[in-house]
Formats: C-alpha cells, structure tokens, sequence
C-alpha cells in the first residue's frame, strides 16, 4: 500500500507541477504578483519565499494552485488602486485568458515531451500479443490464434497500444506474426469494436505443462533439445496436423515452472497427435492420462460450495455439467453462464477414479458485478510477458511522432467526453483518484515506458477536463472572459455568484461519481 501511494504521488506530482507551472509563467510575463504556488492541497508541510513568492509543498497531493494577487472578482474594488497593475482582475481580457489558458497548455506541452523523450530514447515494451483467443470468438472466426504478435493494424507497423489510436475508424486487416511467418487477417471491424475485443483477448497464455492422476507434472515440447517449450498449451492447440510432442518430467516436488535447469526434466517419451481442433489435442493427451496443468485444483476454501462437496486439492477436473473441460478458465466461464440457484455436476478424476459433485455456487460482487464462485484455486501457471525495446526514432522524427502522438491521445480523449455527453458511454467509466493511482502502480510494475505513456495520456486528460467550462475550473474563467466580451462589460455580480455556485454543484457531482465509482470497483 505505501508503495502504491508513493508511486502514485510520484505520477501526479509532475502533471499538478507542470499545470500550476504554466499559469504561474503567463502571470509572471504579464505582471501578476504570485502570492502562492502551492503543490498539494491543506496544511503545508513546508515552504520558502523567493521573489514575493510563497512555495509549498502541502499535506493531501491530490491537486495543487497558485494563488494570484486581486483574484476575486467579486472583490475588485478592494484592491488599492496603486497595486492595481499587479492584480489578475485588472489585466485586460487578452492576459486572463493566456494566464487561465497556461495551465492546460502546459499540460499538453508535458505529454508532447514526454511522448518525445520515449520516441528519441527508445521505448522498452510489452509485446503486443494475442492471449487466450476461443474458438467460434469473433477473432478466432476471422483467423486469429492465441499468442499471435500484433505487427501491424491496416498496414501501420505497431509497436505500442497508444499506436492503435492512428488506425483509423476501420480496422480493415491486421498483421500478425505466427511460428516465424507473417500473416494477414481481414476483420472489417470500427476502430471501438477492436479496441474492445482486442481488451478482452488476455495475454495469459497457459506454459505447456501437462499433469496426471497422481500430481506429477510433465512439459510439452515440439523440439526434443528444448525440455520446456516456447510455445504455450493454447498455441499448441491451435497447430493442424499429425505433430510429434516430447513428454518429459519435471522434477517432483518442484513448484515454480518459471527457472527450471536442463537436470529438472527426464525424457520420458515421444507422443503423436493428430490435431484436428483445439479440442482433438486435450482430448488426445486425455488418452495418455495427461490433462492440463491449470486443470490440477491445488486448494479449495473452507466452508466453501466445493469444501461442503467434498472437493479436495489434487483432484483433477474433467468435466461440468457432462461437458468436457480443458481449462481453468473455461470452468469459470462455463459456470458464470448458468443461472442464478442451479447446482453444477462437477466431474474430477482421483488417485484413477471418476468421482461427481453436485455443488450449489455462492454469488459474490466482484468489481460492482455478481460472480458465482465454488471455492476453488488452480495450479495454473502462465508464460511471462515479453519485452522489446524499440529503437529510437532520431531527434526530428521523434518530435514529429511525437507532436502526432500528442494530437491523436487529444482527438481520442475528446472523443470518449463526447460519447460520456451523449450516453454513448456510462458515467460508470468515470475514475477517480483510485482508479488513477491503480493505472498509475500497474503501468510503473510493467515497465518505465508505459509508465511515462500513461502519464502524457492522464496529463492531456486533466488539460482537457480543465477547460470544460465550469467556473471554477479554467474553461469556466475562460467563459466568462467570453461572456464579458459578449456583455460589452463585466458580469453582475449576482450573475458571477450564480454561476460560481452552478460550477461548484456540477464539480461536487462529478467528483463524488468518480470517487463512487472507485468505491464501487475497488472495495
């Protein structure tokens, strides 16, 4: 927890820094005294004095400010006229707006550098790869398989998610690399609709580690001088064809699979199978007595459905409602699909018995939504991300990239307000300070690059919500700059009060959406 909360100060630091930064600039170049430039809100913690300055570092780092000499609307005649050139009230109209305008100016010239600095040193990756992708899945009906690396989308070399907001509105074909080979696949799909089902594709790709009826675990390989294959049990199910596997042992006693040494494994024997479907090749390794490692529960819970079933760690599952499981995953699914209150038969082999359990699921709310559960952990273990780093893109190339990057991660922000106003999307998908700080730790625990690229989209993002023109927030200055204009003079005061209070109901709103939703998410 205290790692996550610092990490998550260390992301927001530089965003709140760079806006009240931008503002405190313009105000200085037009000869408004700063009073304060405050980093944080509530007690400070500690502070100095330069140049007729306050700065502080305050205690709750959720935001920051700077506070201007003769701010106040409402309050402009008491400002003595002999410091009136120092006061914001009194600039002219053209100074207010490049003052207010600053902050989320600055916000954008932050994600331009920061996407700049990534292109020019090189971004260390993820890569982009296709997960678990099910037969009859709209991906799979169109050529997809699981652990396909996503090269190219209509032909645009991908390197990075945030690439995918240059495709277009069509994604008409993507590019994917398979056994070494490049392959094309039309999809005809809208940009969104990708975007989606690309999201649900996990990269969780089971390591090809088979089990038997006794708990010993064997690794699955294509190449007999490689014990452990490259190649995950789902991209071995989607080979065609009569394929000759290597079976060899894997030390007993052993529970980690990820650092295994040449001594861990003993050849045991050579397999044929022909693979016809996905389904064929478990079906296949079934014959031989071997199931999928993940299909090995390794504990049940305590009082749970399964405990009260008499489920017991070391069963392996083969069946649910007389349908033939390959999976862990499948299970899951496969339960979350039956109705609310129906018992599941579940089918398991024992020490080289069949034994059945009727089971009732308990429902449970996970991330605001109902999830039936029985109990029970699988052994299973998944191949570890991979990572590349590209090369730099040359100091001209990477601005120009970079400036690109930057009006695309702006188009794309726009858009999803747009559809927030129009329904098209739920205010569920609102997030709060929550739900920033998770990006934030999760992209930090993936790599630097994608820290640095949730940090450009997050700051473009606060420039943009700070132009919305709310008063209080600065689009809501700059509206009323506007309606000064259109006025031919300044606002009533009764006017700017009205106002001043609509904008501070529509932001109280807002903010106790998000926080709501984050509660509803993360608690």
């Amino acid at each position: 927890m205290i790692e996550n909360i610092l990490i998550f100060i260390i992301f927001l630091c530089p965003l709140v820094f760079f806006h009240e930064l931008g503002h405190f600039i313009f105000a200085r170049l037009f000869g408004v005294r700063v009073e304060v430039f405050s980093l944080g809100f509530g007690p400070k913690l500690f502070r100095f004095n330069r140049g007729g300055t306050e700065y502080a570092f305050s205690l709750i780092p959720l935001g920051g400010y700077i506070k201007m000499f003769g701010d106040d609307p409402l309050n402009k005649e008491a400002v003595p006229e002999s410091e009136r050139q120092f006061s914001f009230s009194y600039k002219s109209k053209w100074a207010r707006f490049w003052i207010v305008f600053g902050g989320p100016l600055a916000n954008m010239i932050l994600a331009f550098f920061i996407f700049w600095f990534l292109l020019l040193s090189g971004e260390t990756l993820p890569e982009i790869k296709f997960g678990v992708v099910n037969q009859g899945s709209p991906f799979y009906e169109k050529g997809a398989r699981s652990g396909d690396l996503l090269r190219a989308v209509n032909d645009i070399t991908v390197v990075s998610p945030t690439d995918f907001i240059s495709t277009g509105e069509i994604v008409k074909s993507i590019t994917v690399e398979r056994e070494g080979k490049t392959v094309n696949v039309p999809l005809g799909f809208d940009s969104q609709m990708f975007l989606e089902l690309f999201s649900k594709v996990m990269p969780l790709l089971r390591i090809p580690v088979v089990t038997n009826e006794k708990g010993e675990f064997f690794s699955l390989t294509l190449d007999p001088k490689i014990p452990m294959g490259t190649k995950s049990l789902e991209e071995l199910q989607d080979l065609v064809g009569v394929k000759d596997f290597h079976l060899y042992k894997i030390t007993e006693g052993i529970k980690d699979f990820s650092n295994l040494k040449t001594e861990n494994f003993s050849f045991i024997k050579q397999i044929s199978i022909k693979i016809t479907d996905p389904d064929s090749f478990f079906q296949a390794l079934a014959k031989e007595n071997l199931f999928a490692h993940d299909l090995l529960v390794k504990s049940v819970n305590m009082d749970s459905p399964a405990d009260k079933a008499g489920l017991g760690a070391g069963d392996i599952i083969i069946s649910l409602n007389d349908h033939e499981m390959f999976s862990f995953d499948q299970v899951r699914a496969k339960i979350q699909d039956l109705p609310t209150q129906q018992k599941i038969k579940l089918t398991v082999k024992r020490l080289g018995t069949i034994k059945s359990f009727e089971i009732l699921p308990e429902i449970t709310k996970q991330d605001g939504k109902e999830m039936k559960i029985i109990g029970v952990y699988s052994t299973g273990e998944f191949i570890p991300m991979k990572f590349v780093k590209t090369p730099s893109k040359g100091f001209f190339e990477a601005a120009w990239m970079g400036l690109l990057r930057t009006f695309e991660a702006t188009a794309k922000t726009l858009d999803g307000f747009k559809k927030l106003i129009t329904k098209e999307v739920s205010l569920k998908n609102i997030g709060g300070p929550i739900a920033i700080g998770k990006v934030a730790s999760d992209s930090f625990k993936t790599s630097l690059s994608y820290f640095f690229q949730i940090m450009a989209f997050i700051s473009i993002n606060l420039g943009i919500i700070n132009l919305f023109p709310i008063p209080v927030l600065d689009g809501g200055h700059i509206m009323f700059i506007i309606l000064e204009i259109a006025n031919r003079g300044p606002l009533s005061r009764r006017k700017m009060e009205i106002a001043q209070q609509f904008g501070l109901s529509m932001l109280l709103i807002l903010t106790v959406a998000a926080i709501f939703n984050d509660i509803s998410k993360f608690f």
